[in-house]
């Protein structure tokens, strides 16, 4: 993987657009019915559905850098799984808009632009990593990250149950691979996403991503180099 990345003019251009509804889910509802991947729910009347809850009245509040801070009382495991989860919902419905546009042919290398281009591991299934297309890198992503969710030794969703000691590395590195789709959807379509009007959800959602994962250093400041000018100027807005 190369160093350095251009952003386009266009991506800085819609930052101004990220102040705004912060109602993710309605909001994407309201654009296409259409998932890449199973929604993964959170059971109804857990503690961490509570805290779901407390994640989505604290967003609507505006004040995105609050919003991610750990709640006073909470454990740090459970905050990020919950929020791990979240993004995984939110990028889920946001690439599942633009699939028509992310084809074989059309992206037959998964990239960031044209400086950066990602090969496919899991460490599992395909140890040596291998070069595809975005719709087939996306797809062993999503699927890895939707095993990693639903596999209950290394995100439990009942009360009591302990988080395993490698819980930390995995969550990094599936918001380390989330974090992929994000670039690519912005380097390679986001004239798509202008034209379904979806800037302005894009920005919000990059953005509280952005945040979550600097307030608990959960990825690398050279892996999130492709987006770099556009994190730089959306925290700049709020300074």
């Amino acid at each position: 993987m190369q160093t350095d990345i251009h952003i386009s003019h266009d991506v800085t251009t819609y930052c101004h657009s990220c102040r705004c509804n912060l109602s993710y889910v309605l909001i994407y509802g309201s654009r296409s019915s259409k998932t890449f991947k199973p929604k993964k729910n959170i059971p109804e009347g857990s503690h961490q559905y509570e805290l779901l809850k407390h994640a989505e009245a604290t967003l609507g509040s505006g004040n995105l850098r609050q919003a991610v801070m750990l709640p006073e009382g909470e454990d740090l495991n459970e905050w990020i799984a919950v929020n791990t989860v979240d993004f995984f919902n939110q990028i889920n419905m946001l690439y599942g808009t633009i699939t028509e546009f992310c084809t074989e042919t059309s992206c037959s290398v998964m990239s960031a632009g044209p400086r950066y281009e990602y090969h496919w591991a899991d460490g599992t299934n395909i140890k040596k990593p291998i070069k595809c297309s975005a719709p087939k890198y996306i797809d062993y992503l999503m699927t890895w990250v939707q095993d990693q969710l639903d596999d209950e030794t290394l995100f439990p969703s009942k009360i009591g149950v302990p988080f395993p000691k490698n819980f930390m590395s995995v969550a990094k590195t599936i918001l380390k691979r989330l974090f992929r789709v994000y670039a690519h959807i912005y380097h390679q379509h986001f004239d798509s996403v202008m034209q379904l009007q979806e800037e302005a959800h894009l920005n919000t959602s990059f953005k509280h991503f952005i945040f979550f994962v600097q307030e608990f250093n959960l990825i690398d400041r050279r892996e999130l180099a492709p987006l770099q000018d556009l994190i730089e100027k959306l925290g700049s807005k709020d300074r």
